[in-house]
Formats: structure tokens, C-alpha cells, sequence
């Protein structure tokens, strides 16, 4: 029998407006590499943009559907509220400084013995920064982030749950993660691996949120490969939650599920990775479309807006 148990988020997937914004804001301040310009398959009308560390490993993987004209949405219950961000222990005051020089606000929050540094996107989507040591140092650099400096990945994520106490259950009995800690309105999980590990769940049962631009659409948790993938999709439906069949997204392999607090979970494949189709120093540098896209190539960038990664002036 397989003991299942995740390592932690693979990736988190929101929603956009503007794609240009979208990406000056990720690899132009937060000094992500852009590892992957694809389209959302359901809607080849719209970009889906990757963002991580220089190969997008699992762990660090921000994406997003920037959709212009889109409704701008409400963050609430159902959603990740915060998605966490880590870099390495002494660097959060060079990231104070380096938002401060963008013109973004940004609060400090105490958490479990953990000091926060909380800020949000150009879109209202809500961020925080913690210094850990734990997890492989990113070797990426861009604009004014050095890489000793720079994101290494998730640190986690703080979950809004319209019945936290089945998101909770979930979390340990399905997902795997041990309750580590409660205290100030929030319990600590954590999962096995090194980044993206430690997911803080609000207490408080939370009003709906509405999906839109500045929100979250879904939380995607790590499998190692397809035979445990299979193994997590028969274990979901098992515990009552209908999960999806598995679907192909070229990167990974997905099956999606609703938890009983409303959030849409995700657990995709650590395999086979964004460098499946271009080479790994020329990662996000072409739209890349799946095999029955192709044919439609020129019609499908047609209705693309121009975007290009570029050093901000504020970097120059």
C-alpha cells in the first residue's frame, strides 16, 4: 500500500488583467524568470504565463491567465489568500527597500514566531516575503535582483475556507500534511518538502470570494511521478471528493478536485518539467503551443498582446 503524502505546492494559478503589467511586476520587481509563454487551452485567446526560478521547478511555479477586459475579483473564502513567497535568511530589509523603491506599500505581520513582509500585485492579488533557510538558493538573476537575493520559491500559502474545518481535514487526511501549530486565528501545516511546505489555514469559516483578477483560481500540490499520480486520484475519490480525469497540460499532468471548503485543489505531476520543448537557457522566450495548436499558430499570436520581459526604469 502506498503511503501518500505531498511535499508541498507545485504551483498556484491566478487570474490577470493586463499581461504586460502581469510580467513586469514578476520578473521585472519580484525578479522571476518568465520559464514558460503558453495559452490557456480552454481559451487560446489568452495567454498563460509560467513564472519560477531558472528551470520552473515545482515549488516555485506562479502562472497566470492574464485576460484583458476581465472583471476584477473579490479574494474570499474558497481561495488562497496570500500566496507565500520565501528568500533567504537576512534579505527581507533589501526587499523592503526594493518595493519601497517601486512605490509598493507594504504591512509586516507576525505569524508563528515568522515576520511577514506583505504587499500586493498590481492586480490586488495578496503576496507576503519570509526569510527561511531551508530550500535550494534560486540561480536566477534579473534587473536589480541578485540571485543570493532572490525568490527561491514558495514558502507556502494562507488558505481562506468557507468551512475551514473541512479544509483542515483534507489538508492532514487526505493530503498528508501534520498540524504543526495554532495560535492568533490561524493553524500551521506542513508538508514533507523544503519550499512550499507550510500552509497557514484562517480559522474563521470566510465569506465566499468571487474568481476574477487579483485572485487565485487554484492550488496545485505536488505528485512525483504518474504511478503516484494515479495512486492520488484513486485516494481522492476514495475520500468522496470527485475528482477529474487526469488531464494533459503538456508540463505536467493534472487532476482537479473542490474540497469541502471550496478551494480548488490541483495535484500535478513534478514531471516532465518546461523544458520538454525548449532548450533550458531559451525558457519563455517563444509562445509554445501544443501539437493541435500549431496549425492556428498565426491566427492564435494574432490575438496575443505584445509582451516582452524588460528591466524596469527604476533597475536601469
Amino acid at each position: 500500500m502506498m503511503t501518500l503524502k505531498t511535499t508541498g505546492i507545485h504551483h498556484i494559478t491566478a487570474f490577470a488583467r493586463d499581461p504586460q503589467a502581469n510580467v513586469d511586476f514578476y520578473a521585472g520587481v519580484l525578479g522571476l524568470r518568465l520559464v514558460k509563454k503558453t495559452i490557456n487551452f480552454d481559451a487560446p485567446e489568452v495567454y498563460h504565463l509560467y513564472f519560477g526560478n531558472e528551470n520552473g521547478s515545482p515549488g516555485t511555479i506562479i502562472t497566470f491567465f492574464p485576460w484583458p477586459n476581465s472583471r476584477r475579483g473579490r479574494i474570499g473564502g474558497g481561495q488562497v489568500g496570500t500566496t507565500t513567497y520565501v528568500v533567504p535568511a537576512g534579505t527581507l530589509s533589501f526587499w523592503e527597500e526594493r518595493l519601497a523603491k517601486f512605490g509598493i506599500a507594504v504591512n509586516k505581520e507576525e505569524r508563528f514566531n515568522e515576520t511577514f513582509l506583505q504587499f500586493t500585485d498590481n492586480e490586488g492579488l495578496q503576496l507576503e516575503l519570509v526569510e527561511r533557510a531551508a530550500g535550494a538558493p534560486s540561480q536566477w538573476s534579473f534587473g536589480g535582483v541578485p540571485a543570493d537575493k532572490a525568490i527561491k520559491g514558495f514558502g507556502g500559502a494562507i488558505l481562506y475556507s468557507v468551512h475551514a474545518a473541512h479544509t483542515a481535514e483534507v489538508l492532514v487526511s487526505v493530503m498528508g500534511l501534520t498540524k504543526v501549530s495554532e495560535e492568533g486565528g490561524y493553524a500551521r501545516f506542513e508538508a514533507e518538502g523544503d519550499i512550499g511546505n507550510i500552509i497557514d489555514l484562517k480559522l474563521a469559516n470566510m465569506e465566499w470570494g468571487v474568481g476574477g483578477a487579483g485572485t487565485v483560481h487554484h492550488i496545485a500540490w505536488r505528485a512525483k511521478d504518474d504511478i503516484e499520480h494515479e495512486a492520488w486520484r484513486k485516494l481522492v475519490g476514495d475520500n468522496g471528493l470527485s475528482p477529474t480525469p487526469i488531464v494533459d497540460r503538456q508540463y505536467f499532468n493534472a487532476v482537479y478536485f473542490r474540497e469541502g471548503g471550496g478551494i480548488l485543489f490541483e495535484i500535478a505531476t513534478d514531471p516532465p518539467g518546461f523544458a520538454r520543448d525548449e532548450a533550458p537557457e531559451a525558457l519563455g522566450e517563444k509562445v509554445m503551443l501544443p501539437e493541435w495548436f500549431e496549425p492556428k499558430r498565426a491566427i492564435i499570436e494574432g490575438n496575443l498582446l505584445p509582451i516582452e520581459v524588460r528591466v524596469l526604469e527604476g533597475d536601469q
